[in-house]
């Protein structure tokens, strides 16, 4: 009789990619500077533009690792990543030099941006040197967007942003588009005109995706006043249903149920050097879990990482969906500490790097 091996749970084989050593993430922040200051927004903007050592660190970074990985995933993140375009090309170019000595490895780069200076030609130059996935996010018609995604002058921004989408649908570049559309009790009854316009503007493009998303409270100087839709569906899923008609469920965009935060190989590299796992506990203490030095090497705090990866010691999706909850409930992090110190391990200790050639 011949043993059969059982196939690996979706839980199981999630754990596996979240810890692979061949596969990393870098989610950069080129500035915490952004031209924007929407109402509901939880970062300080206190830090300005990454520091040249800072750069060199992430280029030398990639160096190191490139020869012992089969996929780099290069996400930008800011304050505003396009304030800093000048360093996303350097380091993009980077990347398709070391694709070059390294021919095995694939490389995929994506972008959030408030889409005001993502016009046509723009998009064009970026998805030649493989930056080819963006989220962008509309906030209703503009006599909602512009109450809420409004300038650091305060002025509106819909205009510009829906000029910028119309000239890339009508382009040729080679790219995705997730258009991340924020429900507040204010704009709900505006939405299926909105929404229908939306459609029939962008959704007979493949190229472009829609992504219906709660603007929830976290952390900004405005969560004690600011309006938020309970959990009920029904309005949100006759929304998705106004999106796909007349296509299909391809038209709109999934959120994977692993958080990039709760896996291994997944870093955050800050504009001032410091290492994090979070996008949105930028201003918290528990995020700042390392630097990145100039010559490329991570200095790793390990009991700082660990309970960012306590959901899979603990099997615990709702945890790996969102780790830092963690630290904002009444959980305590770093219950099962010892349990998750294989995971730092291949986190902090890249494989030796290759010569540069």
């Amino acid at each position: 009789m011949t043993a059969t091996t059982a196939e690996p749970s979706p839980f199981d084989q999630e754990f596996a990619d979240s810890v692979r050593p061949d596969r990393l993430q870098l989610i950069l922040l080129p500035t915490e500077q952004c031209n924007f200051r929407c109402t509901y927004c939880y970062e300080d903007f206190e830090i300005g533009r990454m520091a040249p050592e800072v750069v060199a660190g992430v280029k030398n970074l990639i160096d190191r690792r490139a020869a012992g990985l089969r996929h780099l995933q290069v996400s930008w993140f800011g304050g505003e990543p396009m304030l800093a375009r000048a360093i996303v090309e350097e380091v993009a170019e980077h990347v398709r030099q070391a694709q070059r000595r390294h021919p095995e490895l694939a490389y995929g780069s994506d972008m959030t941006t408030n889409g005001y200076l993502l016009d046509g030609r723009t998009a064009e130059r970026l998805s030649g040197l493989g930056v080819r996935s963006y989220q962008v996010s509309l906030d209703g018609p503009d006599a909602f967007h512009d109450r809420t995604r409004v300038r650091a002058d305060g002025r509106g921004t819909f205009e510009q942003i829906w000029r910028n989408l119309v000239e890339i649908r009508e382009g040729s570049a080679d790219l995705r588009m997730m258009l991340r559309v924020h429900l507040t009790p204010e704009n709900l009854p505006a939405m299926p005109g909105f929404l229908t316009r939306v459609r029939d503007t962008f959704l007979d493009d493949p190229r472009f995706r829609v992504f219906l998303k709660r603007v929830v409270r976290l952390g900004g100087p405005n969560d004690a006043t600011m309006e938020v839709i309970g959990r009920d569906e029904r309005q949100i899923d006759e929304l998705r249903a106004l999106l796909t008609e007349g296509g299909g469920p391809e038209r709109l965009f999934t959120a994977e149920q692993v958080c990039y935060a709760a896996k291994a190989n997944s870093l955050l590299v800050r504009a001032d050097g410091r290492l994090g796992k979070c996008t949105v506990a930028l201003s918290d203490a528990a995020n700042d879990i390392g630097r990145l030095r100039p010559d490329g090497s991570l200095e790793v705090d390990n009991p700082k990482l660990r309970p960012w990866l306590q959901g899979w010691a603990e099997r615990d999706p709702e945890l790996n969906g969102c780790p830092y909850s963690a630290f904002t409930s009444t959980r305590a992090p770093g219950r099962t500490q010892a349990a998750a110190l294989p995971l730092l391990q291949i986190a902090a200790r890249p494989p030796v790097p290759a010569p540069a050639g």
